[in-house]
């Protein structure tokens, strides 16, 4: 095993439901709406919050916030190992090679398709500890790929 993606704690909307700046939106349409709990796309119709995001929050000059999504009623953090989950299929991603010291060690464009590939390229050197995936167009964090650790 290689890599592990997990999706952000359910437990982390408690405190931004009612949050000044958070929004509640409804799905329109499939892909669009990419939810960074069970990193899927939510169906049309769902709600979902939209809010800022830390993504990175280290003491570093790489510190990084964003709006994303997250579905409500989703209780559990998708995992995937070794896997790509379905937000990352079909779009261009921006990944972040970081190294322990929370400095940027290196970053690639990762176009459709080419996901796992890229991730296991950077995991190829060791100086990479985690990677954090961005959508390449809008910007924001699709979610964090850790090395596996056995």
């Amino acid at each position: 095993m290689v890599y592990q993606i997990t999706g952000i704690s359910p437990d982390q909307l408690e405190n931004i439901t009612n949050a000044p700046g958070t929004v509640r939106v409804t799905a329109s349409n499939k892909p669009g709406f990419p939810c960074r709990v069970s990193l899927e796309d939510a169906e049309p119709g769902e709600e979902l919050l939209l809010f800022n995001y830390l993504s990175h929050d280290v003491e570093s000059p790489y510190r990084n916030s964003y709006a994303i999504y997250a579905r409500i009623e989703v209780k559990a953090a998708a995992r995937y190992t070794d896997a790509i989950p379905p937000i990352f299929v079909g779009r261009p991603l921006g990944m972040r090679a970081f190294g322990k010291d929370a400095m940027l060690k290196t970053a690639r464009l990762s176009m459709p398709g080419d996901a796992d590939a890229t991730i296991r390229q950077l995991f190829e050197l060791d100086e990479v500890a985690y990677i954090d995936v961005h959508n390449a167009a809008h910007g924001c964090f699709a979610a964090r790929v850790e090395r596996f650790l056995s």
